[in-house]
């Protein structure tokens, strides 16, 4: 359809003897352009091309720069971007923006209904608004009098980033409500890439020369906070509205549907599939047909988020500390995808294990790009009988670690041979051994393999354990190959290198510094971090916490023998075998010796903070997203409880996440007390302990 231009008005020129009336002009640009702007990215339906869209804002820029007078906050041309900022300034959310409960399978939705009516009192159905959960980044805009004035970032949920200028630039983000009311909205909703920019994005970057970005998620985070908002704008992200925040003056409808349509005939974009559903089964036939039409969408989902559509039973629900008690999200399933195996690698771990990898053509599946993924074990790698040419079905176990499901025979090239497990050690040559079964494959040269040495300080300095910052794989293997540390108590030695360090091209003398003062600061860490690096086999976490907290120092458990270490709590047989194998061997001894003789690890993290568990024994089950489980439980130990592993009629108290099985199933069946993870972080508040 043509554009419809004002009767007297061609070229532009100021007012004057002759002369066209400019400001006239320049507001029907603007409102034209505004126009246009809804019907690309609300309503699907453009009447111009992209080229005539582009002559039209080129008009109202020039007109602009020849009267700067005329230029207004919500004019087009101000989404082309501005010059860097300096850095963002702190924006503290007027209502908090929460995160949401997830379930993983129909029988957490079916528990998310029965606690939406229970907590309601009412045996009737409750209806529900299914929509997409975008893969992408959260946006909070707030608009005055119908003009954007602020755009920020989720942050933390009460206070994140101030990205005006950049939110400027997104497609899709009015600069202008339309029909707004007086006062003050604030609209929520994602940023986004969708998987066409995504591709053409890292198709120019690689013709570059430069990395590609992993996910079109990283590549709209990044994007969205770049300090020049001109290169915001090359990222080509787009906004899809979802929900409201503050209003002060407008009603806001009370619907669900209403809602997302009240946002649209703002001119925000709301991303289709919206579904209302009169119950819950009436929801997990929604979620299908969501799940099946998910690879034919523009952008990335990783789920879909379910809503109690009416507004006065949401008042009611109200919130937790976390999130509202009226909406959830259902993460989808792990993606698959099939791709060329060209070559299987074996890596070795600092315990000696050698696993098969497998190096794949690249592709994307789950939000990232995958060239390489596990295959576990020889005997996971002879049950799969993947070869070196296969296409293979790949995927994220959990959307999170890649592995390979198996091969697709059919496609299978003809001459292809099983893949031969190694009887050397990739590494340093020493004979392998096989372990648990014949199933795992070990390299016994515990001392002197290169791999296991470098995993083995690796897993030292990590965050979990002795958390040293600075002290990444490259740069600890770069200092192996100066030979300035050779086991983990030399890291405590390095400073004696420290000006040959400093002449290093890439370290300098600030980073020499931040690294040292780093390894300086890891001295007085708690006995239980001291414990993990020591990388024990099957010591983790709570295992290293329930042994400081049972000997107290690494003199006394070093000497325990099994009988007195399965006197732990959780500690078993299997678990107090290896602690004492491990302290018996020799070197283990010296190397205890001299590390012992630049830490001295405390025991603070064990001193107890309260006695509100007092005599009380806690099970956590299922994921939990606010804190680790290790977190948790810590908690509960320094507040005078005890955190146990299984449900019995002793236990006092069951906190659950999704994801929870039969120990959430046991407790119900035994009558234990439960609590959501929201629910326990509300009433507790642990994040907030010392």
């Amino acid at each position: 359809m043509a554009t419809h231009l004002p009767l007297g008005l061609g070229i532009v020129a100021a007012r004057g003897s002759g002369g066209v009336n400019a400001a006239e002009r320049a507001a029907w640009l603007r409102d034209e352009l505004h126009r246009h702007n809804r019907l690309y990215y609300v309503d699907n339906a453009p009447e111009i091309s992209d080229t005539e869209y582009d002559r039209l804002l080129r008009e109202l820029s020039d007109l602009e720069t020849a009267h700067p007078e005329l230029l207004t906050p919500d004019s087009p041309t101000q989404t082309v971007g501005v010059a860097p900022v300096a850095a963002f300034g702190e924006v503290r959310h007027r209502v908090p923006m929460l995160s949401l409960d997830n379930a993983f399978d129909e029988a957490e939705l079916q528990a998310f209904d029965q606690r939406v009516r229970r907590f309601l009192a009412q045996d009737e159905p409750v209806r529900y608004v299914v929509e997409l959960k975008l893969d992408g980044v959260s946006l909070s805009l707030t608009y005055e009098d119908g003009l954007l004035t602020q755009a920020a970032t989720r942050g933390d949920g009460t206070t994140g980033e101030m990205v005006t200028a950049n939110a400027r630039t997104v497609r899709g983000v009015p600069l202008r409500l339309a029909g707004a009311a007086p006062g003050l909205i604030e609209i929520r909703g994602e940023v986004l890439m969708t998987r066409a920019d995504f591709a053409r994005l890292n198709d120019e970057k690689l013709a570059r020369g430069e990395t590609p970005f992993v996910n079109p998620r990283n590549a709209a985070s990044g994007g969205l906070r770049q300090l020049d908002s001109r290169l915001t704008r090359e990222r080509r992200l787009r906004f899809f509205g979802y929900t409201f925040g503050a209003i002060e003056g407008p009603a806001v409808p009370e619907d669900q549907g209403a809602r997302l349509a009240w946002l649209r005939e703002m001119g925000v974009p709301v991303a289709a599939h919206a579904e209302e559903c009169p119950d819950i089964e009436a929801v997990i036939q929604a979620i299908a047909r969501v799940q099946a039409q998910r690879p034919d969408l523009p952008f990335d989902i990783d789920g879909v988020v379910i809503k109690v559509a009416d507004g006065a039973l949401r008042e009611r629900l109200g919130d937790t500390a976390r999130g509202p008690r009226w909406a959830i999200a259902y993460k989808f399933p792990a993606e698959q995808a099939m791709t060329r195996m060209h070559a299987i690698t074996w890596q070795v771990g600092r315990t000696g294990l050698v696993v098969p990898v497998a190096e794949l053509d690249p592709i994307y599946v789950g939000g990232v790009t995958i060239s390489r993924a596990t295959l576990h074990n020889p005997s996971e790698l002879r049950r799969k009988d993947v070869r070196v040419g296969d296409t293979v079905i790949v995927q994220r176990a959990g959307d999170v670690i890649p592995e390979v499901v198996g091969p697709v025979l059919e496609r299978r090239p003809e001459g292809t041979e099983p893949v031969p497990v190694p009887t050397e050690c990739p590494v340093c040559g020493t004979p392998l051994l096989y372990g648990e079964g014949d199933i795992l494959l070990r390299c016994s040269n515990k001392r002197a393999c290169p791999a296991q040495l470098l995993a083995g300080i690796i897993h030292f300095v990590s965050r979990g354990a002795m958390d040293i910052a600075g002290l990444g794989e490259k740069q600890i293997q770069f200092f192996l190959d100066k030979g300035w540390i050779s086991d983990i108590p030399s890291l405590y030695e390095l400073g004696r290198h420290r000006e040959a360090m400093v002449n290093e091209p890439g370290l300098g003398q600030q980073s020499v510094d931040n690294i040292l003062a780093a390894i300086e600061e890891s001295k007085t860490r708690p006995l239980s971090r001291v414990i993990i690096g020591l990388g024990i086999r099957f010591v983790g976490e709570k295992t290293s916490i329930d042994l400081a907290t049972a000997f107290g120092n690494l003199d006394a458990l070093a000497v325990a023998d099994e009988a007195r270490l399965q006197a732990v709590p959780d500690i078993g047989e299997r678990t107090a075998a290896e602690i004492v194998t491990w302290f018996a061997d020799d070197e283990n001894q010296t190397l205890l010796e001299r590390l012992k003789a630049h830490v001295n690890p405390t025991l603070a993290d064990l001193e107890p903070l309260g006695d509100q568990f007092a005599g009380q024994t806690v099970v956590f089950t299922g994921k939990l997203e606010t804190m680790t489980r290790e977190e948790a439980e810590a908690y509960v130990r320094r507040h005078g409880g005890t955190p146990a592993g299984s449900v019995s009629k002793k236990t006092n108290l069951v906190v659950y996440g999704p994801g929870a099985g039969s120990k959430l199933a046991k407790a119900e069946q035994l009558g234990v007390p439960l609590m959501t993870e929201a629910e326990f972080c509300e009433q507790y508040r642990p994040l907030e302990s010392p």
